[in-house]
C-alpha cells in the first residue's frame, strides 16, 4: 500500500548502496576490544594513562553499538535469511542487543569507578572486561558466518533468491 514511498532495493537487496551495519560495527568491535586490552595493560603495567584511553573507547563503543544495531536490524529484515542462517541471525541479534546492555552497564560502572579512583581498576571489572571481549569475538564469528558462509546481502545470493533458487 505504501510501497511506492519506499526506495527500490538494489542488487544487494538494500535501499542504499551497500551494507552499513558492518562498517559501523567494526568501530564497535575495535573500540570495545581496545578498551579491554588497554585496561589489562594499564592494570598490569601500572600505566594508568591507559585507563583514560580505555574509558573513551568504551564510551564511544557504547554509543556506536546502538547505531550498529539500528542498521543491523533493518539490514537483517531485508536479508531474507534462509536455512540455518535464520537461527544464526536470530542469535546474532539477541547477542547484539545483550552487548548493548552490557556495554551500557560497564560504561556506567566504569564512570563510577573513574569518579571514585581513576588510578585503580578492581579485578571484578577486569573480569567483566573479559566477558565483554568473549561476547564481542562470538559476535564477530556469527557475523562472519552470515556473510562468508551464507552470503547474506551478496549479489549472487540475492540474485539466486530472486530467481527462487534459494
Amino acid at each position: 500500500m505504501l510501497e511506492h514511498l519506499l526506495p527500490p532495493l538494489n542488487d544487494h537487496n538494500l535501499p542504499w548502496m551497500d551494507t552499513i551495519h558492518p562498517i559501523v560495527v567494526h568501530f564497535v568491535i575495535a573500540m570495545a576490544l581496545i578498551s579491554v586490552v588497554f585496561d589489562l595493560i594499564g592494570a598490569l603495567s601500572g600505566r594508568r594513562n591507559l585507563f583514560e584511553v580505555a574509558w573513551w573507547n568504551l564510551l564511544f563503543a557504547t554509543g556506536a553499538i546502538f547505531v550498529a544495531i539500528i542498521f543491523g536490524q533493518v539490514e537483517a529484515g531485508l536479508a531474507n535469511p534462509y536455512g540455518a542462517s535464520r537461527d544464526i541471525i536470530n542469535i546474532h541479534s539477541i547477542i547484539g542487543w545483550s552487548l548493548a546492555g552490557i556495554l551500557s552497564v560497564l560504561t556506567g560502572w566504569r564512570y563510577v569507578l573513574r569518579s571514585q579512583d581513576p588510578l585503580n581498576l578492581p579485578l571484578a571489572f577486569l573480569g567483566a572486561d573479559g566477558l565483554l571481549a568473549a561476547l564481542v569475538l562470538l559476535q564477530v564469528y556469527l557475523g562472519d558466518k552470515l556473510i562468508w558462509t551464507y552470503g547474506l546481502h551478496t549479489v549472487k545470493v540475492v540474485s539466486a533468491m530472486r530467481e527462487g533458487l534459494v
